[in-house]
């Protein structure tokens, strides 16, 4: 009779028109235009306006019949380090076989540390060429076989092989192997002393300028009081591929045939003939923030948790555009995320029977910033990470008109898609799995970091194949992403978002009423 019930009520949810989809919609629309107003100020973290917004959000939680997650308070607290950092006289010098060369800031390179230190200093810093910095045995591919990188700076290129050759790794699809901050953690995983990241613009799918723009004012870390950051690379940093050019010719070394040998399977990995001295004067800051979250105790499985998740956090004011308009609102990314998750808390406080598993509405800090908020929730959680059955998250999810398809990332990867496709086909949907993912789109939101401690996750992405193909989207992403103009309107379409959500709302009831976890595949 209990899983009856159930499918019963799944097959409600999920369909659309559903039960009080005008009050969804009501609702959502009201905490989109609420978090993303002028009011809110762009919701940067770390200034007044993350005061405003992490009350607004702790009350709605309240409001909705929501539990505190940590303790007795909705709020998690993160200590950030933010650092400025400048080569002294705005380079690094560099002595090779008989050549001198000097990497120029910011043209050549970009630099900065997550140390609490006021100066980095190398005198006589070894680089070492590793290909793309990879060590992917389920790929058959080791950049580091032979070559000990302890002490020195390792360059490694953007990307994953499978950007040059279909044939290797996942093609066109970036895996995590590929990302910038991947290259970072496994530089310091063997003991380097700093990791520059070649650049590329292709293989990164952005400028140089965006490296630039990123990391030359000020960049944000996690910070541990006790070690004061020790255990991060002293030196991470981007290079530009012309920066590595005068790099390589002080070296003696052919850019182009490297390049290209790096490309293939058995290239070699090598200490290039030439060092540099760096020195690096840092100012930082210690900061707080806060991730807020609440829960819906379960019942018999009360202690496992089903996770929903959409940051909070947007970059507050900035560069004017066209219109003078300064503030960034972030309506669409991510008020319209948050509102799904406020919206599905709402669903859920009102079954009359409570789902086995508790569920974790969780909204964090600093996603735009490097995903460490929720990177911070998964080190301290409110559950355990091995009692964590699944995260679905949210990001970007409106305006979205009617779909017959709904393109998720992370699917086809756990059993969690046997819950996306039975929710998508009760709605007479059907579900298309990680459509393409050549930009490390899915590495590029909080869900990521529960995939990186074991959990399984999704987050979805939109749909393409359009009800009405005469009425696209009014309001695209190109439009509005990162701009001043990611402002909520009236005529944005929310029949799109309202199936993304009650299709969520099945797979999130399907995991925490189901015997066992989803697991993953082989």
């Amino acid at each position: 009779m209990y899983k009856k019930f159930f499918v019963l009520l799944l097959a409600l949810a999920t369909s659309l028109p559903a039960l009080y989809a005008q009050d969804d919609e009501s609702l959502m629309r009201g905490w989109i235009q609420t978090l993303g107003s002028d009011d809110f100020g762009g919701r940067k973290p770390m200034t007044e306006y993350e005061t405003k917004t992490i009350n607004y959000l702790a009350g709605q939680m309240k409001e909705l019949g929501l539990q505190p997650a940590f303790g007795d308070s909705y709020f998690q607290q993160v200590m950030t380090i933010s650092t400025i950092s400048r080569p002294v006289g705005g380079k690094f010098h560099v002595k090779g076989a008989g050549k001198k060369t000097d990497l120029v800031y910011p043209d050549d390179l970009v630099v900065w540390t997550a140390r609490a230190t006021r100066k980095v200093e190398i005198p006589s810093a070894e680089f070492v060429f590793c290909g793309f910095g990879i060590d992917a045995p389920e790929f058959g591919w080791n950049d580091f076989d032979g070559i000990d990188v302890k002490g020195k700076i390792v360059i490694a290129m953007v990307n994953d092989p499978g950007f040059y050759d279909a044939k290797l790794f996942q093609g066109k699809n970036m895996t995590y192997y590929g990302r910038w901050t991947y290259k970072f953690e496994q530089a310091a995983r063997l003991g380097a002393a700093g990791c520059l990241v070649l650049h590329n613009t292709a293989a990164a799918s952005y400028g140089w300028h965006v490296c630039q723009n990123g990391h030359v004012d000020s960049n944000l870390a996690l910070y541990d009081p006790e070690t004061r950051n020790e255990g991060e690379l002293a030196v991470k940093g981007w290079l530009h591929e012309d920066g590595c050019r005068k790099l390589f010719a002080a070296a003696g070394v052919d850019f182009d045939k490297t390049i290209a040998a790096a490309k293939r399977p058995g290239f070699k990995s090598f200490v290039l003939k030439a060092k540099g001295k760096v020195a690096m004067n840092v100012s930082y800051e210690i900061q707080k923030t806060s991730n807020v979250a609440g829960v819906l105790p379960g019942t018999d499985l009360k202690d496992e948790a089903v996770v929903f998740s959409a940051h909070w956090d947007h970059f507050g004011f900035g560069t004017p555009d066209e219109t003078g308009d300064r503030i960034y609102n972030g309506a669409a990314d991510n008020g319209s995320g948050m509102a799904a998750v406020l919206l599905l808390a709402k669903k859920y406080a009102e079954l009359p029977v409570r789902p086995r598993r508790s569920l974790l509405f969780l909204i964090p800090t600093l996603e735009e910033s490097g995903l460490f908020g929720s990177e911070y929730y998964c080190a301290h959680p409110a559950f355990p990470m091995e009692k964590t059955a699944a995260c679905i998250n949210f990001d970007c999810i409106a305006p979205e008109p009617q779909t017959r398809d709904v393109v998720v990332l992370g699917g086809g990867a756990s059993e969690l898609d046997r819950y996306l496709l039975a929710s998508a086909g009760a709605q007479g949907r059907y579900v298309v799995f990680n459509d393409d993912n050549s930009d490390g789109w899915f590495f590029r939101s909080d869900h990521f970091n529960f995939v990186k401690k074991g959990v399984p996750a999704v987050v979805i992405e939109y749909g393409k194949d359009l009800v009405d193909p005469a009425h696209p989207n009014k309001y695209p992403r190109s439009d509005w992403y990162h701009k001043p103009s990611d402002e909520y309107k009236a005529d944005w379409d929310f029949s799109g978002t309202l199936l993304h959500v009650n299709m969520m709302f099945g797979v999130g009831l399907s995991v925490a009423n189901a015997d066992q976890s989803p697991k993953w595949y082989r």
